[in-house]
């Protein structure tokens, strides 16, 4: 089974989101922290988070880019059982046996995503706010093959 971690390529998450996720941590879209916003709601950094922010399932901040790779299946069930107490303790699910059903499903959501591709792909997550709620899309970034002289450095030793 796959997933995505977060993945960072400078520290500009730092600066647009209240709370960055830490580079390695699982990642899930998320978008149910936003299943109640208005237009109102769209501003600075919540804004940002908002159009396209992935969650952290350890810091539960976000992050811009996140890339596919595999998940022990002990892993997957243990952000099950964090993700359902999220629920429970942030937004008010009546118990944990009624909130994990609901993780698994955001766990899933995330696996059934992230099987299709290789691993290494990158990902990143377009929200925006209509009528009937919030619309996501997804953008694919294959991983890009290099040479190794491409990365190496040839000389000649001096003699």
């Amino acid at each position: 089974m796959k997933l995505a971690r977060a993945i960072h390529f400078d520290e500009s998450d730092r600066n647009i989101f209240h709370q960055p996720a830490r580079t390695g941590e699982w990642a899930i879209s998320g978008g149910f922290e936003f299943s109640n916003w208005g237009q109102a709601d769209l501003a600075g950094k919540a804004r940002q988070a908002f159009a396209n922010g992935w969650l952290g399932l350890e810091t539960f901040g976000r992050v811009t880019f996140v890339a596919v790779t595999q998940i022990e299946p002990s892993e997957f069930d243990a952000l099950a059982d964090t993700l359902a107490q999220h629920f429970v303790t942030i937004y008010g699910a009546p118990s944990l046996e009624q909130a994990r059903p609901v993780a698994l499903e955001e766990l899933h959501h995330m696996a059934d995503m992230c099987g299709d591709h290789d691993s290494n792909t990158l990902l990143t997550v377009a929200r925006e706010l209509t009528e009937s709620g919030v619309k996501e899309a997804y953008r694919v970034i294959e991983p890009q093959g290099a040479e190794l002289d491409q990365f190496a450095i040839h000389s000649v030793p001096e003699e």
